[in-house]
């Protein structure tokens, strides 16, 4: 069981969510559940925040190690030929990452 999460968190611009979503779900997250020490991914749209700069859209990665993220592995998979690296990531704003640890 992972004992870590990665959690991303960005906003797109509203005429880009389709194609967003389209793209996160079947083209990033299959690439990234290549790399070893990733078990999954769930995704997460905003509904309501205490923070008005809140990013609207979350993904939850289970990783095995805080260090799968900086991994060559990692980079490769992310920066795979696609639309997601050409059509999304030059669009996405407000991005944090954040790594948790499971504590029980």
């Amino acid at each position: 069981m992972a004992g870590y999460i990665l959690v991303v968190q960005m906003d797109i611009p509203d005429e880009m969510e389709d194609e967003f979503n389209r793209l996160y779900d079947n083209e990033h997250v299959p690439n990234l559940l290549h790399v070893s020490g990733v078990h999954g991914c769930d995704r997460y749209k905003l509904e309501t925040s205490s923070d008005e700069g809140m990013a609207r859209y979350a993904a939850v990665y289970h990783i095995d190690s805080p260090d799968i993220p900086e991994s060559a592995e990692w980079r490769e998979w992310a920066d795979k030929e696609g639309d997601w690296v050409s059509m999304i990531r030059p669009n996405y704003r407000n991005l944090t990452r954040s790594i948790y640890k499971k504590i029980n």
